[in-house]
């Protein structure tokens, strides 16, 4: 018999979000008065990292609990099919809950629902599920239900490139429709639509999976327009940085580096900012849907991005980096159920937390077993006794041609390793946030390097790829977006590394 008090659980999933690009985290530019409600009523763990930063392998994580070597998914790679015995939605819906998602899933195939009991899809534009060789019913314009609904309420030929604009371009201009037809009120209405229609004899889980503000950059005009006349802080840019890649490809929309002119900066910002801003209203939205159909009480709620972006940081953009823009993200719990548990209410976690740990914190929250598959660890604890330490480190990867990256984060510091080149850097997080100062030369950060780089090592013992023989990292090792070879691996569970 379970439990029938259990709380409701509400997932605000975001896309392409930094982890410093909100009110509540300090930046100094961007309004978010819901999600700084949320934070301000809530827990938030400023330390949460995405292990491997790019759309796929961070979903892996969060749909199954696992680190990148266990879920195979080290870099990006479509159309390889999801197939795991154990999942999020899986067993919440063993345990009870009545489970949705509306939106973003990018799993394969499309409409893989990953044990939801149903899924109101919207991928964003998807290159791969467009082209004229994917099968009728794998084509993201019939398996996509908001391309699908747009196409009936605007014409079958509308779509979101309208606009002009590409899905991992810099270049931003505003929608082109009416803001009821943009996929982040789409979401949000389709979630809402769900709390009408639930079943009202169990607790719900729901995942309100956002686009934004991952690219096309083309917020309702209304956001843009909070932006132009301000001030922006521009661009993280430091010591360590070469322009090389900026002058090959600063003129290229989709370019690793982000724009080379510095208007086209300014734009790219001003469209990033206001998908935010549009974001937290829609987010609003759905707060006082929870309280008008009175669950809030009783529902907890957990806000968090599958990794950040680089918004021309470092001469970079997009994500895969190792560097906070690209892998730290936002993550707090809030909601009237934190009162239920006695949460610190309003207090800020600094342990090192990972999406691989919002699978076991769910389960752990609606009571439910966890699977001994899941390599995540349950954040409830914290939200008693938010001084706790979940972790000492973590390591995380990305599978990305010459930038091919391995890195160990902790509180204080971050040690990188580029698995192509050799290159090592290392930085104080702790005095030097946004990682300006390489301090990999310094001798008296030396004894910590090798402390950290040791600690990478052993991470990477019995990997496929070779990357060490137990004593040094080896460089310039084959490096497969999906490891098809995982039985070393599987042998010993990596949970974040001890220092």
């Amino acid at each position: 018999m379970k439990k029938t008090n259990r709380p409701n659980i509400l997932l605000i999933m975001t896309d392409q979000l930094r982890g410093d690009a909100l009110g509540y985290a300090g930046h100094p530019d961007i309004k978010t008065p819901y999600l700084d409600t949320l934070a301000s009523k809530g827990v938030v763990f400023d330390h949460a990292y995405s292990a491997c930063p790019s759309c796929i392998a961070a979903r892996a994580a969060l749909h199954t609990g696992m680190s990148p070597e266990h879920h195979r998914r080290v870099g990006y790679e479509d159309n390889i099919p999801w197939t795991y015995p154990h999942t999020m939605a899986g067993e919440l819906s063993k345990a009870g809950y009545h489970t949705q998602c509306t939106g973003k899933m990018h799993v394969h195939p499309l409409r893989n629902y990953l044990g939801f009991h149903n899924v109101d899809l919207h991928d964003g534009y998807l290159h791969a599920a467009r082209y004229g060789s994917v099968p009728y019913r794998e084509s993201q314009l019939v398996a996509d239900d908001y391309f699908y609904w747009l196409k009936e309420e605007l014409g079958v030929s509308a779509d979101v490139t309208d606009t002009g604009l590409d899905c991992n371009g810099y270049v931003a201009r505003p929608w082109i429709y009416e803001e009821k037809y943009h996929p982040t009120n789409w979401v949000t209405d389709r979630s809402i639509d769900f709390l009408r229609r639930r079943d009202p004899g169990k607790p719900f889980f729901l995942m309100a999976s956002y686009l934004k503000p991952h690219p096309p950059f083309d917020a309702p005009e209304y956001y843009f327009d909070l932006y132009r006349s301000r001030e922006l802080r521009p661009p993280f840019v430091g010591t360590w940085e070469s322009d090389r890649y900026l002058k090959e490809s600063g003129r290229i929309f989709d370019s690793k580096t982000g724009p080379i002119d510095p208007d086209l900066i300014r734009e790219a910002q001003i469209g990033y900012y206001a998908c935010i801003t549009h974001l937290d209203h829609q987010i609003g939205r759905l707060i006082m849907a929870l309280i008008e159909h009175e669950v809030y009480d009783n529902t907890l709620i957990l806000f968090t991005s599958d990794h950040g972006e680089e918004l021309c940081d470092h001469h970079m953009f997009r994500k895969s980096r190792p560097y906070e823009g690209s892998c730290h993200i936002p993550l707090l719990i809030s909601g009237g159920a934190l009162a239920n548990i006695g949460a610190q209410q309003g207090s800020v976690c600094h342990s090192v937390a990972e999406l691989r740990d919002v699978m076991p914190t769910l389960l752990d929250i609606a009571d439910a077993p966890i699977p001994e598959s899941v390599d995540g660890i349950s954040l409830k604890p914290l939200l008693t006794d938010p001084v706790e330490k979940l972790r000492d480190s973590l390591h995380g990867e990305h599978s990305y041609g010459e930038f091919s990256n391995h890195w160990i984060v902790t509180e204080t510091d971050k040690y990188i390793w580029h698995s192509q080149t050799g290159q090592e850097q290392y930085f104080l997080l702790k005095e030097d946030p946004h990682e300006l100062t390489d301090r990999i030369n310094d001798p008296q950060y030396r004894d910590r390097i090798d402390t950290l780089r040791r600690l990478l090592i052993r991470n990477l013992t019995g990997r496929p790829e070779g990357f060490t023989d137990g004593q040094e990292l080896i460089p310039g090792r084959p490096y497969p977006p999906y490891l098809t070879d995982v039985s070393d691996t599987n042998e010993a569970k990596e949970g974040g590394g001890v220092l």
